[in-house]
């Protein structure tokens, strides 16, 4: 078979690339250039964007020459700055945190390597998530699974799919621990160093380790100090711009308090940031908007029983989700804290990830 692997030149993609072969697929490989801030400080620039640098680049190239397949560079930058960053500074200018994650695997990854496969006469595309896809016998439905390693599980990040995207797509590791990832790229003699074994999880399009330099370069024009507030309307302090803050944050710049607190909400229209007792407010649903499902849509307006995410890795909670056209609620069994909206939501059934959607 002809597989298009997703090559990015990390762990995953290399030790793919060995276990491909050696199942006697014939390999293309594609490798995007994706956006770097141009507006980083000199040194910061050299590192490039995190998913893409020079080093992940001369890797991909050797396995490539190792396994004698084609290894094909495409430059995305302008469709990546326009989908997946202006994607994220807009949302953080209305008062939002938003996971460019998510629009970068539904907008960009899938996207780009599935339009190639039909250039590059592909059966299969494969790319190093921890996830896994299932065909159910019975109905041809191909059900999106999470990975066996839950330390490493990506399917929150791709509940945007869909059949015929699940249909044509393979993850090789989503049955796989990722020391036995690790194992196998020391048998293959893949070059790694100690940058590669940390694999940072940080957002890739800045160099720093945190989005505040980042959006203080691009939001600067429109970022207005402001008050900082409890909600019964106590000004405690003052803010520096509320894209600077996320929920749940602590760190808010105010020293000489008697008490600890954080951050529980954001109010763009006036420009406040509201404060409250760590861990003294609790939350017991949540609206989520622009709705997808993976296979068949649930009933609309009654009370269905999910499984939900709020974040990548976090345990899932359980509640019961009723929606109508692209809208929805999601009550939680038990109270929890407050969420960040922007984020997404998803929604399983057991293993399965059934659809999700945006916090609002």
């Amino acid at each position: 078979m002809k597989v298009l692997l997703a090559m990015s030149g990390g762990i995953d993609s290399s030790v793919i690339a060995y276990l491909l072969k050696e199942q006697g697929h014939d390999l293309v490989g594609v490798r995007f250039a994706l956006w770097s801030d141009p507006l980083a400080p000199a040194e910061a620039q050299l590192l490039s964007n995190k998913c893409c640098d020079a080093q992940t680049g001369a890797r991909a190239k050797y396995i490539a020459d190792d396994l004698d397949f084609p290894l094909h560079n495409i430059d995305l930058s302008e469709t990546f700055k326009r989908e997946v960053v202006d994607y994220y500074l807009d949302g953080c200018k209305q008062g939002v945190t938003p996971n460019p994650c998510i629009q970068c695997n539904k907008h960009i990854r899938f996207k780009a390597l599935l339009d190639l496969m039909d250039d590059f006469e592909c059966e299969k595309l494969a790319t190093g998530h921890y996830a896994r896809i299932e065909k159910e016998s019975k109905t041809d439905r191909y059900k999106l699974l999470e990975g066996i390693d839950q330390t490493k599980e990506q399917s929150y990040f791709l509940y945007g799919l869909a059949q015929d995207e699940l249909a044509r797509t393979i993850f090789p590791l989503g049955s796989m621990l990722k020391e036995d990832v690790y194992e196998l790229a020391k048998k293959y003699n893949i070059p790694l160093d100690e940058k590669t074994y940390r694999e940072s999880q940080n957002l890739c399009f800045f160099p720093e380790k945190t989005p505040k330099e980042f959006l203080k370069r691009y939001l600067s024009k429109t970022m207005k100090t402001g008050k900082i507030v409890k909600r019964d309307g106590t000004v405690i302090g003052e803010h520096k711009g509320l894209p600077l803050y996320t929920i749940g944050q602590r760190r808010i710049g105010v020293g000489g308090l008697s008490e600890t607190l954080e951050v529980v909400d954001k109010n763009p229209e006036s420009n406040e940031l509201i404060v409250a007792q760590a861990e003294g407010e609790k939350l017991n649903k949540i609206v989520v908007q622009d709705l997808h499902w993976i296979s068949q849509a649930p009933p609309e307006n009654e009370e269905i029983p999910f499984d939900a995410r709020t974040r990548s890795l976090s345990k899932k909670e359980g509640g019961k989700f009723k929606y109508k056209g692209n809208t929805g609620t999601f009550v939680f069994k038990e109270p929890r804290d407050p969420l960040s909206p922007g984020q997404s939501l998803v929604l399983y059934k057991g293993e399965e990830v059934i659809g999700g959607g945006i916090m609002a």
